[in-house]
C-alpha cells in the first residue's frame, strides 16, 4: 500500500469517519426518512449480536420488523435477542444459528431458509472476521475469506429467488472505509502467497464485497443493492482484532447505534430506493469508492473475474 494512499485514508477518516463526523453529517439528515414502519416486512441480519449488528436489530425491531439474527454464538444470540425482545417490545425476532466461515453450512442454511420461509424482504450482510494469523476451515478455505467474500456471495445468490417473490427487495453489506486503501486484486483469494496481514486482507475483502455489490445489481436488477461504510465504530470486533487503533482513537469512534444509522436508512427509509443500486453509501450519502490518485480502479475484466471465481468455489461447496 502506497503511503500517499495510507496518508489520504488516514486524513479522510480524521475528517468523516470519527463520532464528530456523525454529528455533523447528522445536521443534513431528513427524520422523518427512519419515521417509518415497518411491521409485515422482514429483515435477515448476520453478525446481529453485538456492535453494528445488534443495533441495527434493535432499531429495526423497533420499527415493527420481523428480524431474523444469524449468529456464531446460540448463547450471545439468545442474550442479544432478549435484550432486543425487551427494549422493542416486538417478540418477532428469531434466532438462526451459523458460521458464515463453514462454506457447506451457509449453502445448507441459506436452502432451509427459502423451504421455511415464504418472504424476505432485506438482507443485511454485516457479520465479518479480521484474523490475526492466518487459518483454514473444514473445506480448506482462507477463514476470512470464507467469512466476509464467499460466506456473503454465497448466502446472497442462494436467497436471490426468495427476495425476487418479496416486496421491495434490498440487499446491504456492511464494508469498510479501509477498503479505500485496496485495489481489487483476485489472484490470491486464500492470501496464501507472501507474509499474512489480517488487516490488509480484511481491506482487499471489503474491497472485494463492493465489487461484488456493483456486480449483483447490474444481474439482478429487481432487487436494490447498496454497501456502506459505518465509520470507525467502538465496537468487540474492533476492539479485539485493532487494540492499538481502539485504544488511541477510543474518544472518537462512534457508537454502535451511529455506526448502523445509515444501514437502518438503507433498509427500512423510502429515499433509499431512489438512488442507483449497487452505490457506496457514507453518512446516508452516495460516495466514491476511490480515494482521490489513489489508482485503486480495476477494469471491467478483473470485476467479472471476482464473480467468475466466487461462482466456480461457491458451486464447489453447494450441497446436491
Amino acid at each position: 500500500m502506497s503511503l500517499y494512499r495510507n496518508s489520504a485514508w488516514f486524513l479522510k477518516g480524521m475528517t468523516e469517519f470519527t463520532r464528530n463526523a456523525f454529528l455533523s453529517a447528522s445536521k443534513r439528515f431528513v427524520e422523518k426518512d427512519l419515521e417509518v414502519s415497518v411491521a409485515g416486512r422482514s429483515f435477515m441480519i448476520t453478525g446481529a449480536n453485538s456492535g453494528i449488528g445488534k443495533a441495527t436489530a434493535m432499531a429495526i425491531a423497533k420499527r415493527g420488523g420481523t428480524i431474523h439474527m444469524v449468529c456464531r454464538n446460540k448463547d450471545r444470540a439468545e442474550e442479544a435477542r432478549a435484550d432486543i425482545v425487551k427494549e422493542s417490545g416486538n417478540k418477532e425476532v428469531y434466532v438462526h444459528v451459523l458460521d458464515l466461515s463453514e462454506t457447506k453450512k451457509v449453502w445448507e442454511f441459506a436452502e432451509a431458509f427459502k423451504r421455511k420461509y415464504k418472504a424476505l424482504n432485506v438482507l443485511i450482510n454485516n457479520a465479518g472476521a479480521i484474523m490475526s494469523q492466518r487459518d483454514v476451515n473444514a473445506e480448506g478455505l482462507e477463514k476470512s475469506f470464507a467469512t466476509n467474500v464467499l460466506g456473503v456471495y454465497i448466502l446472497t445468490k442462494s436467497l436471490i429467488p426468495l427476495l425476487e417473490k418479496s416486496a421491495d427487495p434490498r440487499v446491504i453489506t456492511v464494508s469498510s472505509g479501509g477498503m479505500l486503501v485496496q485495489k481489487l486484486r483476485t489472484g490470491n483469494l486464500q492470501s496464501d502467497r507472501g507474509r499474512y496481514d489480517g488487516t490488509m486482507v480484511y481491506a482487499q475483502h471489503k474491497r472485494q464485497q463492493v465489487v461484488m455489490t456493483d456486480q449483483l445489481a447490474k444481474t439482478h436488477t429487481n432487487i436494490h443493492f447498496s454497501v456502506m461504510h459505518p465509520g470507525w465504530v467502538d465496537t468487540p470486533a474492533v476492539a479485539n482484532a485493532m487494540p492499538d487503533f481502539h485504544s488511541s482513537m477510543k474518544d472518537s469512534l462512534r457508537t454502535p447505534e451511529q455506526g448502523a444509522d445509515t444501514v437502518v436508512w438503507l433498509a427500512v427509509s423510502e429515499a433509499t430506493t431512489t438512488n442507483p443500486s449497487g452505490s457506496f453509501y457514507q453518512d446516508r450519502k452516495m460516495v466514491s469508492t476511490h480515494l482521490p490518485l489513489a489508482w485503486t480502479h480495476s477494469s471491467p475484466l478483473e470485476e467479472q473475474k471476482l464473480m467468475s471465481l466466487l461462482e466456480d468455489l461457491a458451486k464447489t461447496f453447494q450441497p446436491h
